[in-house]
């Protein structure tokens, strides 16, 4: 790797109280700015994924996109936005769910997997696992399987892991 992941973490700066105290967010633009490692980050899901791909990597609104796109890229394999409510043309599914600091729901259109479809989500952040439980839920209401879910960086003080038990769970990093 042209990076170190010591290197993608301290191009990872702290925001203080962002949306709302007591929330520090984890502000990835820095280390997104930088070539060498915005690469060496996407490499990492790749690298997990090249030997046994899946068949879509789903990408969570709105920093999963920037990870996910470049990794289905790089596979060879279709990419699929969940998005927050509203946000996509075409018939969704839809599945509401708590995170650190409110209520929210995601979509997912509802020819974007097809049943026995294996697929990879990919997201910035995991905090709660919220967010990742409902994507995760999305996949299944289609009749596709999650192989994995893929974080560049895990909050362990919120537990998130705990709501994705059921899945193989991959982060880079850790806080």
């Amino acid at each position: 790797m042209s990076a170190t992941l010591a290197e993608i973490k301290a191009a990872i700066r702290d925001i203080p109280n962002f949306p709302k105290p007591p929330v520090i967010f984890k502000d990835i633009t820095p280390m997104l700015q930088q070539p060498k490692l915005f690469r060496a980050a996407v490499d990492l899901f790749v690298d997990r994924h090249s030997k046994q791909k899946p068949d879509a990597i789903i990408g969570i609104d709105a920093r999963g996109f920037i990870f996910a796109g470049a990794v289905a890229y790089q596979l060879g394999v279709g990419f699929v936005p969940v998005r927050k409510k509203g946000k996509l043309p075409y018939k969704t599914v839809e599945e509401t769910y708590e995170l650190e600091y409110g209520r929210e729901t995601l979509s997912m259109h509802i020819d974007a997997v097809k049943a026995g479809d294996r697929v990879v989500i990919v997201d910035d952040v995991l905090a709660t696992g919220g967010t990742a439980a409902a994507a995760a839920k999305l996949v299944e209401q289609l009749g596709a399987k999650v192989a994995e879910c893929d974080f560049l960086i895990e909050l362990k003080f919120f537990a998130g892991t705990a709501k994705l038990a059921k899945y193989p769970v991959f982060a880079a990093l850790s806080y």
